[in-house]
């Protein structure tokens, strides 16, 4: 009964700000969220090669309770699921297939991955896919799609070839679109003198990988740099600038990661820059902390202002959500629920801003007002609204889910040896 009191409080308080929280709450509640199924064993994969994770990716820690096979995992992502509210969506990498011996990256078929497309079909999911460049020997030399050594370079490309073809397998059986993501960790440890040469290769790489049309209503291809990582602190053969441009001109989208840029910038300012030039863009949510671009997302200045900037540009059926990130220091479930909780509770808080004033305030140059504001607006009671998002979608609210996971913890993942 409080929780209903403080609900309807909260609607009388944000009327007065011009905003209707119903319309807010429905617009939520229709939003997809893809989870990443490497947060819930450390990016290990199936295909026991016994290969430490290398590509500039680290998972620290080794919270109890792993899944040990793809069942397992599965589990757990239903686990996760049941406690994020709204609809929801599952993101696979390559190495994520039930390959039932060894298959090398450069035979991987879609028979490989129907027993994901089974489990997301009864539970009524869609599948998103990524390529996997890491943990491989033809990957140690920190060169992938834009390796000189012509043999790895095509290897590659027959891997990426078939990973889209997984893909548009995967959003035709599942009749929703499938959006595979491109990420290789090639660059350099210091200094580079052929910038230019490494950049062609990774161009003619594209150019093959590319070649094959799908439908748009089975597969949507993005492109996803980075600024630096493990190994490649120096230079970067996939930054920003070179997919942007490359993605512009071939008419392919591009997969924004939050942590994948310097800390002082700000992702919502890239958001209406590209959107204006491209119809639509994956964003991938996670946090940068100093080094680390993986850490799980929480409420804070970065999520919430890029969230703001998908709703101010009226965006939210043009950008994708996908969660990116892994820790193995805590719960891994849990884990998945804070990030995806975060990210749909800044998207509310983003839905939830009195657009309308600020935007007659910023027009009639009243930058006083609109500053005052803005700064009012954080105080409104956004914890009521988000508690009565949770119960009508039929989760517990924030104080009440970590129950469900210690219960989880005990009778499931404690038991796993």
């Amino acid at each position: 009964m409080n929780a209903e009191k403080a609900y309807d409080l909260a609607g009388k308080i944000y009327a007065e700000f011009g905003v209707d929280v119903e319309q807010a709450t429905k617009k939520l509640a229709e939003k997809s969220i893809s989870l990443q199924c490497w947060q819930g064993d450390d990016v290990a994969g199936f295909e026991k090669t016994g290969i430490a994770l290398t590509g500039g990716i680290m998972a620290t820690g080794n919270y109890p309770g792993k899944p040990r096979n793809a069942a397992e995992l599965r589990g757990d992502l239903e686990e996760a699921m049941s406690l994020i509210p709204g609809p929801h969506r599952v993101n696979l990498q390559a190495i994520y297939g039930e390959f039932n011996g060894k298959v090398d990256r450069d035979e991987f078929e879609p028979e490989h991955f129907d027993g994901w497309v089974s489990w997301a079909k009864d539970k009524n999911l869609g599948l998103d896919f990524n390529s996997t460049y890491f943990s491989h020997p033809q990957s140690d030399t920190g060169f992938t799609l834009s390796s000189k050594d012509e043999g790895t370079r095509c290897f590659w490309v027959e891997h990426a070839k078939r990973s889209r073809r997984i893909s548009a397998y995967i959003g035709k059986r599942l009749d929703t679109p499938c959006i595979h993501d491109l990420w290789i960790p090639d660059g350099m440890k210091d200094s580079c003198v052929d910038r230019m040469g490494y950049r062609r290769l990774l161009t003619k790489s594209l150019d093959e990988i590319y070649a094959e049309k799908y439908p748009q209503g089975h597969l949507k291809d993005t492109l996803e740099s980075k600024l630096f990582g493990l190994g490649s602190e120096c230079y970067v053969v996939g930054s920003h600038d070179f997919y942007l441009a490359y993605a512009l001109k071939h008419s392919l989208l591009v997969c924004i990661d939050m942590g994948h840029y310097h800390p002082t910038e700000s992702i919502g300012d890239k958001l209406s820059a590209i959107l204006l030039q491209m119809p639509e863009l994956m964003l991938h949510v996670s946090r940068g902390v100093r080094w680390d671009s993986d850490h799980v997302p929480v409420v804070d200045d970065q999520l919430r202002d890029t969230m703001l900037e998908v709703v101010r540009c009226d965006a939210l059926d043009r950008v994708h959500l996908a969660l990116d990130y892994f820790d193995a220091s805590i719960n891994r479930v849990a884990a998945w629920i804070v990030g995806g909780r975060a990210t749909q509770k800044a998207l509310l808080s983003a839905l939830l801003e009195p657009h309308k004033m600020l935007l007659e305030a910023e027009e009639a140059g009243d930058y006083t007002g609109r500053l005052a504001l803005l700064e009012e607006a954080k105080a409104l009671p956004l914890g009521a609204v988000w508690n009565k998002f949770c119960a009508d979608q039929g989760v517990p609210s924030d104080h009440e889910w970590m129950n469900e996971i210690r219960k989880y913890e005990k009778n499931v993942q404690s038991k796993r040896h």
